[in-house]
């Protein structure tokens, strides 16, 4: 294994260190990619992988688990807590969604390969050594800086309708101020994918976006990890419950892609109702004047759940989602 933690994995009390993975480069023939890795355990109990900065330009997870990393102590939990605020460390000291060293997407270079590239080695490791040790797994997401969300927790449809169910209430139990029930429309080398494979309670959130985070997602973020960190029977105490906005996301039809490059204009913001057929935006030639826009229209009725964020957008660029309010 050529990922070696610096610090004990099933040791009790709290330990800071890395996981070290050597890795040869121009300026430092013997240098390492080192990833900030906490480890809190008390006695027997179910284990916890926290992990933020999947994509590196996401900030709401690295901040709440830093500041977990800091102030949870052992007498504060039964079990084990594994956090990995900055789990693609090289796109996160980049500020870029994809590795500076490789340009691999994390979340779809999973289950990664130990003889592989920087990124593949890090989920090989992630996925063969730490997976296998949780009970329950929440990876932090937002919309990085090309995407804006709603912020939401969100599970997902599985074939395994127990495990589904275990996961839809570790959903509710978060308790974003939204809360999605999403089926993926290609989730091939995701880390959703290979904890969900491995049989663990799994979930995901998008709070925010635009290459920041603001004082209510982080407090979502931070609120949202002590929730569930109740729930799986790790920390004691109250859930502290809001209402969440239920939503669905059952297809391909929540999405819209553009077919034009252009000025974005939105006709609607993050929240508002849209109807099927109607525009939800539209694209002004960035070239000449005297030339109408290009209307993107709505596939599904629901609420604008997210959108693109630069002002200029290319072919092929995600425009919007839109989900479907369903009963509580």
């Amino acid at each position: 294994m050529s990922i070696s933690p610096t610090i004990p994995l099933d040791a009790d009390g709290t330990h800071h260190g890395f996981l070290k993975l050597p890795h040869s480069r121009d300026d430092s023939a013997w240098g390492s990619v080192m990833v900030p890795i906490t480890v809190v355990k008390n006695g027997d109990g179910p284990t916890a992988l926290l992990t933020g900065a999947n994509h590196g330009d996401e900030y709401e997870g690295p901040i709440a688990l830093q500041e977990l990393a800091l102030t949870l102590k052992p007498a504060d939990i039964t079990g084990r807590v594994i956090i990995l605020p900055m789990m693609n460390t090289p796109a996160f000291a980049a500020g870029t969604r994809c590795s500076p060293i490789d340009g691999a997407n994390m979340n779809r270079s999973f289950p990664g390969r130990a003889d592989g590239t920087v990124t593949q080695k890090l989920c090989h490791f992630i996925a063969t050594e730490l997976g296998p040790l949780a009970d329950i797994v929440l990876d932090f997401h937002s919309g990085g800086s090309t995407l804006d969300f709603l912020p939401f927790a969100a599970a997902h449809v599985l074939n395994d309708k127990t495990q589904e169910a275990a996961c839809m209430a570790a959903m509710q139990a978060f308790n974003a101020p939204y809360s999605a029930r999403m089926l993926e429309i290609d989730n091939v080398g995701m880390f959703d994918t290979e904890v969900e494979k491995q049989g663990k309670v799994f979930v995901t959130t998008e709070l925010g976006g635009a290459g920041t985070s603001t004082a209510k997602t982080v407090s979502i973020a931070r609120k949202g990890i002590r929730n569930l960190l109740i729930h799986a029977g790790i920390m004691t105490g109250e859930l502290q419950i809001a209402p969440s906005v239920q939503l669905d996301m059952p297809d391909d039809t929540c999405f819209v892609f553009s077919q034009h490059a252009g000025l974005i204009e939105y006709l609607v913001d993050l929240g508002d109702p849209v109807a099927k057929g109607e525009p939800v935006a539209r694209i002004w030639p960035a070239d000449r004047t005297g030339v109408a826009p290009v209307e993107c229209l709505a596939q599904r009725s629901g609420i604008l759940t997210a959108r693109h964020i630069p002002g200029l957008i290319k072919l092929g660029d995600f425009i919007s989602l839109i989900a479907t309010e369903v009963p509580a």
